[in-house]
């Protein structure tokens, strides 16, 4: 008898106490409600000096949770972790051959902008397939690397610092969006990381992190690119860094309820322990569905190498026979199905898997996920996908 057979009678008696699994805007902190806001500083000028003081708070105690070394420059900056990779490859590339390392949506769209909208002719794009990371041996260290640590919508990442050579002569550009506040960053060997507040903090979006260590604030100082960059992008002026996008004075108007909603999350953050706190509340929801998906037929891991599993976006793909053999837009229905069949029980939001990723689920398991609503959702999965399976 499968786990499929002895779960498909009846519904689950237990549910989630909190049914939003989403890979962004991710699940709150445990305990959350609006009434951590009623301290924000609404009406007010982000430039008053509690309005620096605020945004200063959120840089500096995202730079203690994280351990981002002293001497690299933390600013907030618009358009979310987007809107942060965009800044940094538009103003640091074209002084060396940029090599990118493009394994699902997010790290392909950098390829594409790299190749299509910056127009680099010495970019080279490191392709592979969802659920694998490219040949990191055929990457040269000696170019720009641009590559994010985790990648959202294939729940594959990179398996250790060592991937990265201690002494490397390009700038390593980290999107870490979705590994900040669950993973180990080799800080020592990245030379720009971003993020956003809505991954791991379980913020709300629109706003990004930018990181610059200082060989990456030598390069803006020594390179004067020659493109033209909107205002949101422009990190130096009169050959200059803007030092004051690191001291909390940002480059558009930022929602001072949002600084507030980070300054509750980074709080919450440092009380169960830190950034080695966070790492263990995120592992201990992939081992809640890893030892599900190992006595379950009907669905596997995307990422097939386990050293390269993601802990917070958890990708599955569905491996059932008849399922395999349907085209990917039944497939497709199939998982919308499936999907609004638990919305609509109220145990999981929006854990179809992306978009452009194989049709599957994602279950976000960043450590504002509690792993007691994690070890609670999966037998919905198999109640739920019995539902949606052929008589």
């Amino acid at each position: 008898m499968t786990v499929l057979d002895s779960v498909v009678s009846s519904r689950p008696a237990t549910r989630p106490a909190n049914p939003c699994f989403s890979s962004g805007p991710c699940a709150k902190r445990p305990g959350w409600s609006v009434s951590a806001l009623s301290g924000a500083l609404t009406g007010r000028s982000h430039r008053s000096a509690e309005g620096r003081a605020r945004l200063g708070d959120v840089i500096e105690r995202s730079r203690t949770i994280l351990g981002v070394p002293e001497g690299w420059r933390i600013g907030i900056v618009p358009a979310s972790d987007t809107g942060a990779v965009e800044m940094a490859l538009w103003s640091l590339l074209g002084p060396r051959p940029v090599d990118v390392l493009a394994f699902e949506s997010f790290s392909s769209l950098w390829a594409q902008d790299i190749v299509s909208q910056l127009k680099l002719e010495n970019a080279r794009v490191l392709k592979a397939d969802y659920g694998a990371l490219p040949a990191l041996s055929d990457v040269n260290w000696a170019h720009d690397v641009v590559l994010a640590w985790n990648g959202t919508t294939s729940g594959v990442c990179l398996p250790s610092a060592d991937v990265i050579p201690a002494e490397h002569d390009g700038l390593v550009i980290c999107d870490a969006t979705s590994a900040a506040f669950a993973m180990d960053l080799p800080w020592d060997r990245l030379d720009v990381v971003t993020w956003s507040w809505q991954k791991a903090l379980g913020g709300e979006a629109a706003h990004g992190m930018l990181a610059l260590s200082p060989r990456a604030v030598e390069r803006l100082e020594q390179f004067q690119t020659s493109r033209p960059l909107p205002k949101i992008f422009r990190l130096m002026a009169k050959g200059a860094l803007i030092e004051g996008i690191f001291k909390g004075d940002t480059i558009n108007t930022p929602s001072m309820l949002c600084v507030e909603d980070a300054l509750d999350s980074l709080k919450w953050a440092a009380s169960v322990g830190g950034l080695e706190g966070l790492k263990a509340r995120s592992r201990a929801n992939l081992a809640e569905v890893a030892a599900w998906e190992a006595r379950t037929d009907w669905v596997s891991f995307l990422a097939e190498n386990p050293a390269e599993r993601s802990s917070t976006s958890i990708c599955l793909r569905i491996v059932a026979p008849w399922f395999l053999a349907l085209e990917r837009a039944e497939q497709m229905k199939v998982v919308k199905k499936m999907t609004a069949v638990l919305e609509k029980e109220g145990v999981a939001f929006d854990i179809a898997s992306y978009r452009d990723a194989p049709p599957g689920l994602r279950i976000w398991g960043g450590a504002t996920v509690e792993a007691s609503d994690v070890r609670a959702l999966l037998p919905w999965l198999d109640w739920a996908f019995a539902e949606v399976s052929p008589a």
